[in-house]
């Protein structure tokens, strides 16, 4: 039995089958709901109103009875006042009548400021695919030799090329484009041995498409094979995202739905890298199919779901992947609508959760050439860390969840317009100040801030000001004792508003609490143990460079973060913001082929740490819930601290 589902205030609907929960229909119809735990019921951001009454407009009789009751597990999640005003979770709410749904302003998913801004490099260009300009003899009645065969000749004897194959739909072409081209083509050549097209006349352009697929944005650089420029960089929200905001989020959705999970999160990742592609190819006047090879970065969960391979194994011991060598396939096999006989490179794995994109990472960074020993720490949904130098390389993966980029917070948001970025606490008044996206003015004596929530750089903000002001305790604990009106118990947690509800647009205070910094506290707790028990097993007490990675890390402030513990105390002077580096080394693999072969050499090379398995990875991690730390000493913020403590005074 189908029913009518309707949302406000998109005004979106559908006929939608009995038992279809909320979540599901809104994927389909595109409406954008925040659900970033994966349906396990955990996040609560995909709340929404079930409306109730006759909708004569829209055609429509809704009921809270046309859904199913609310279990034990979504009533744990869902506050008492919710319950009266008919809120419901919609990825646990199956649709059993017709029901008009409003999605309030929290719940939606605005338009990520998605910034991974393609940087410098350096490298010489050998791109897999060329292009050659040839001109050949007709065939004649005296020598009727076959089209491939001549052109083959005319390729060894001009440009060096032998035993060159030719793809299947590149034949089927040939004789039409050699007539019509009046025997003067321009042939595009892959690895110097299989012809991929053949146009005719002479033809210049040649590009390729390098992709980073991370685990919450996804981004691509249109590359010029022939000069090494970007001609265009697209991004977009990675669209598995309304599948859970963390790979194990994913993978479980795969797990618990064996029929066809795994393929609709292939299917939604190749139709988003379709789109990439055919925003930059248009970008520059271009069409997709002239776009001749892409590359691909990504950790190993999206590397496997790409693939459309079972990522289930490497969600458990011993999180051995499907393959760590580096993978070509032809665009068709995937569906991917760039050249159909086009390349799709995807990078080699290292280990376990360590995947291509730290790869990528090395690639563009380079610490295995470097003297100094790097830290090299790729901050996202899911940490990456590297340590060595040219001598010996380790690598780890921490699970520091999505908390830093928004999610797992009260009031977390994505980047997007109206929400918080940067905060400061006054030390004597215990007031915030804030500024959000698209507003160039901070709060200070502004009302209409339209507020929406809080995203990654401004939590790293709030947590770094609060601990500051003496608002949280080292233990992470908020300090209650505190006389401010701005810190207040919230039921039996204790809660500090950055925001006034007379600030907001969302029409209630936007508070950091006492969860929200205990979730922050485990994501830097766990990129800080990482840190250190690599160092440990390098056999070092510091670091000369620390690089960070990753769109997220180039926004957030590195005293900040240094306060908070994110990372080991160094000087400031040596913490670089290296941009996207995985999306850096995409193109540089994608320019040169001979990187290819150094990235698959470097895979392998790095040995792996596996936290789980040191015996005193729990104490580390505890030790390093505190802010900045329980032992280690911060000399080189120290002063910093005491010099801002002598202006405030």
């Amino acid at each position: 039995m189908d029913h009518t589902i309707i949302f406000q205030p998109s005004g979106r609907r559908a006929r939608v089958s009995e038992g279809t929960t909320i979540l599901d229909a809104a994927r389909k119809l595109g409406v954008g709901i925040e659900a970033v735990c994966g349906e396990n019921l955990v996040c609560g951001k995909c709340r929404v109103k079930i409306m109730e009454g006759e909708f004569p407009k829209e055609d429509i009789t809704s009921s809270l009875s046309h859904v199913d009751k609310v279990d034990e597990k979504e009533m744990k999640t869902l506050k008492k006042k919710e319950k009266k005003e008919n809120i419901r979770l919609a990825c646990s709410t199956s649709i059993m009548g017709d029901i008009l749904v409003f999605v309030p302003e929290a719940t939606r998913t605005g338009k990520q400021i998605v910034s991974k801004a393609a940087g410098k490099i350096k490298v010489k260009l050998k791109p897999a695919v060329k292009k050659y300009y040839v001109v050949l003899l007709p065939p004649s009645l005296e020598n009727p030799y076959g089209d491939f065969e001549r052109l083959c000749d005319v390729l060894a004897k001009a440009h060096g090329l032998k035993k060159v194959s030719i793809d299947y739909r590149a034949l089927q072409a040939l004789p039409d484009v050699l007539r019509t081209g009046d025997w003067k083509v321009t042939v595009t050549v892959w690895q110097d041995h299989e012809i991929i097209r053949v146009e005719s006349g002479r033809v210049e352009t040649n590009v390729g498409l390098a992709v980073d697929i991370g685990t919450t944005t996804v981004a691509g650089y249109l590359t010029d094979l022939n000069t090494g420029e970007v001609l265009a960089t697209e991004s977009m929200m990675n669209p598995q995202v309304s599948y859970g905001e963390d790979v194990m989020s994913r993978i479980t959705y795969c797990m618990l739905n064996e029929e066809d999970g795994l393929k609709e999160l292939q299917e939604t990742m190749v139709e988003g890298l379709n789109t990439i592609a055919k925003n930059a190819a248009k970008r520059v006047d271009l069409t997709p199919e002239d776009i001749s090879e892409m590359t691909i970065v990504g950790n190993t969960a999206m590397h496997h779901i790409l693939l459309g391979i079972n990522p289930e194994y490497i969600g458990l011991a011993p999180f051995a992947p499907a393959l760590h060598n580096s993978v070509d396939i032809k665009a068709e096999r995937f569906g991917i609508r760039i050249l159909p006989s086009g390349n799709i490179h995807i990078l080699p794995i290292e280990a376990g959760f360590v995947g291509a994109d730290n790869v990528g990472c090395l690639i563009a960074d380079t610490p295995h050439k470097r003297k100094k020993i790097t830290l090299l720490i790729d901050i996202g949904t899911n940490g990456e860390l590297i340590l060595g130098n040219k001598d010996k390389l380790i690598s780890c993966s921490c699970a520091t969840g999505p908390a830093l980029e928004g999610a797992q917070i009260e009031f977390g948001i994505r980047a997007a317009p109206g929400a918080i970025e940067n905060l400061r606490v006054d030390k004597k008044t215990l007031e915030p100040t804030f500024k959000v996206i698209g507003n160039d003015n901070w709060s200070d004596g502004q009302t209409d801030m339209q507020a929406k929530g809080i995203c990654g750089s401004g939590i790293i903000d709030a947590i770094a000001e609060m601990f500051k002001a003496g608002i949280i305790k080292k233990n992470g604990q908020i300090n209650t004792e505190l006389k401010s009106p701005r810190i207040r118990m919230a039921g039996k947690l204790p809660e500090y508003v950055i925001a006034g509800k007379h600030e907001t647009a969302i029409g209630e205070d936007i508070v950091i609490n006492q969860k929200d910094v205990r979730a922050i506290q485990l994501a830097k707790g766990a990129l800080y143990s990482g840190s250190l028990i690599m160092m440990r097993k390098l056999g070092i007490k510091q670091f000369d460079r620390l690089a960070v990675a990753g769109a997220f890390g180039n926004h957030i402030d590195k005293f900040q973060a240094m306060v908070m513990g994110m990372y080991p105390d160094c000087d400031l002077d040596k913490v670089e913001f290296v941009g996207n580096a995985a999306g850096d080394g995409a193109r540089i693999v994608l320019l040169n082929v001979d990187k290819r072969r150094e990235a698959n050499t470097l895979a392998r090379k790095v040995e792996y740490v596996e936290l789980a398995l040191e015996e005193d990875f729990n104490d580390r991690f505890g030790e390093a819930m505190q802010f900045p730390h329980m032992f280690d000493k911060f000399p080189h913020i120290e002063h910093l601290l005491l010099l801002e403590d002598e202006v405030s005074s």
